[in-house]
């Protein structure tokens, strides 16, 4: 093994979920003030992932005040002090950039859900 992969196998977080495009995610995000910490939570739909390894981000985007905001974080960082999994979105892209140019709500329909409510009625 090289080197390098044993520095990056180190910096590797295992307590990040798996998550996918189209998810809502919570981010709680490490903030510095002075000489305190705190913690932030960034919530929003998870419209890109890129890279791999430990220099794999994605990026979340929520409207705030009727104006959209994006962040874009490290997947190992050492600033995210958890990510939480909201809600589990289906959708057929793999970069959700047109979102950007939405006006209004976009629904996206959720993953695993299904009608079971729902019962088929059997000809007797």
């Amino acid at each position: 093994m090289n080197i390098i992969d044993k520095l990056n196998e180190q910096q590797i977080n295992p307590e990040i979920p798996t998550f996918q495009v189209g998810d809502t995610v919570r981010v709680d995000v490490k903030i510095i003030e002075g000489k305190r910490e705190r913690i932030q939570a960034f919530e929003g739909v998870v419209v890109a992932r890129r890279g791999g390894s430990v220099s794999e981000t994605f990026t979340v985007r929520k409207v705030s005040a009727g104006v959209g905001v994006e962040r874009t974080f490290p997947i190992h960082s050492p600033k995210i002090a958890k990510i939480t999994v909201v809600r589990q979105g289906k959708v057929r892209r793999a970069k959700l950039t047109f979102l950007k140019d939405r006006v209004g709500q976009y629904r996206i329909k959720e993953r695993g859900a299904q009608n079971k409510d729902v019962k088929k009625e059997t000809k007797e």
